[in-house]
């Protein structure tokens, strides 16, 4: 199957892509700092790089996109065109997972994932569950 796009425009569009601040890590951001929860953010120091670090917890939540890290999930599906580089691109994405959380897990911290799917909701309040579900596993650290 074909691109219907340029070489070059999709290099251009992929490039937009952002690792950091993305729309389902903000929603998770905002409602648990409303929730009293502080936090650091992408700390380097840390192997992974959390999305977010709660030091007070000794926990830390990476918040997936469900494409890149290839998630079981109906927003995952491998791409038509150029199909072995993705699936080799996708499955180290899933290998530096795994050694992230193992590498945290040796050092003390308590690791949670967040998936991209678990946030497409279109109201606020169908957030609720997964904010939710996040401050019960933190609050179970305290």
């Amino acid at each position: 199957m074909t691109d219907i796009v340029s070489p070059e425009k999709r290099s251009q569009m992929m490039s937009g892509i952002r690792a950091k601040n993305t729309r389902p890590e903000m929603i998770v951001r905002r409602a648990l700092h409303a929730r009293g929860f502080r936090y650091r953010i992408h700390v380097k120091d840390l192997p992974g790089k959390p999305d977010l670090v709660f030091a007070r917890y000794k926990s830390v939540l990476f918040i997936h996109g469900c494409f890149w890290h290839g998630h079981d999930c109906h927003l995952f599906k491998v791409p038509g065109t150029r199909t072995e580089f993705w699936q080799a691109k996708i499955q180290k994405n899933r290998e530096n997972d795994a050694k992230a959380k193992a590498a945290l897990a040796a050092l003390g911290w308590r690791v949670l994932e967040v998936w991209e799917c678990d946030l497409r909701a279109t109201k606020k309040q169908d957030y609720e569950p997964v904010v939710s579900r996040v401050s019960q596993w933190l609050e179970l650290a305290d």
